[in-house]
């Protein structure tokens, strides 16, 4: 178990299912960030944006995890097709990696004790997913 756990398709399938999570996760996140109060002062247009958008990251984190989770052999045994699906997550939680230090302004989480854990946690989240989907990409290559 140990050792499946730490080869890269363990990794693979660890990350496709931490993603999932994450999606079903997004039914609950609108409230515990007091989403809905501040959403109900929207315009129409933008709140419906606002709601769609947020449907469709959860929604995508869901189908985006279910590849590796369910697919994690394929993907490794590698082919055109396994190879763009593997360099095409590596690129997009790069990016999301990315915007974790870029995007989101400081004043967000600095001083407040629970924020700083929560952006510490998401830095190691976004590294580990896309350094296992790197790490797989070129695995099957």
């Amino acid at each position: 178990m140990t050792a499946w756990l730490f080869s890269v398709q363990g990794q693979l399938q660890a990350v496709g299912a931490v993603l999932v999570a994450l999606g079903v996760f997004h039914l609950v996140l609108p409230r515990l960030i007091g989403w809905p109060d501040q959403v109900r002062r929207m315009a129409p247009l933008p709140r419906q944006v606002a709601g769609a958008h947020f449907f469709f990251i959860g929604a995508a984190c869901v189908l985006l995890g279910a590849l590796p989770l369910l697919l994690a052999p394929d993907l490794l045994a590698g082919g055109r097709v396994a190879r763009a699906l593997l360099a095409a997550e590596t690129l997009f939680w790069s990016l999301r990696w990315l915007f974790q230090f870029a995007y989101f302004s400081p004043a967000l989480w600095r001083g407040d004790r629970l924020r700083t854990l929560a952006h510490a946690g998401f830095c190691l989240l976004w590294t580990w997913v896309a350094g296992v989907f790197g790490l797989a990409w070129y695995t099957a290559s």
